[in-house]
């Protein structure tokens, strides 16, 4: 079954409870997966699919940063809810102690001694990790291993 099928319904779900939150990110995230089938030309890979979800995250918590720190705590409720309904379609996320597991194993596969090895690593872990990490934590877990 597809993200979009799974999308859909859910879609009708949140429309019988009519919960407006859900219905909203629902829509918004089903749009941002049609908008990038259309863009790319073909039915869309669920590595496709994951990395439109991640964009999206990423989005909601830039904007949770932003609004955190001026202090609109009316928007701050709105952005974590709309984060949690798109955490639902998210692959189970690694925890740390994994996420450096995989760092480090792939640290020596590529055989990085040092700092200047940061790119080389990144591009082999990346597509490793992709949508079951948080960006920022991979960064600076090479980041670490590699000191």
């Amino acid at each position: 079954m597809s993200l979009i099928d799974t999308l859909n319904g859910d879609l009708k779900a949140a429309m019988k409870a009519r919960d407006k939150q859900a219905l909203s990110v629902i829509r918004m995230l089903k749009s941002a997966l049609m908008n990038e089938q259309i863009n790319v030309g073909h039915d869309l890979t669920a590595d496709e699919e994951v990395s439109v979800l991640s964009r999206e995250l990423k989005q909601r918590r830039e904007s949770l940063s932003e609004f955190e720190n001026a202090g609109r705590q009316d928007l701050v409720d709105g952005v974590k809810a709309e984060i949690a309904i798109v955490e639902q379609y998210m692959p189970k996320q690694l925890s740390d102690e994994e996420v450096q597991q995989i760092v480090a194993d792939t640290i020596q596969q590529v055989g990085a001694t040092g700092k200047g090895d940061f790119g080389k690593v990144m591009g082999a872990v990346m597509p490793k990790l992709k949508g079951q990490a948080d960006g920022k934590l991979i960064n600076q877990t090479v980041k670490s291993l590699l000191n």
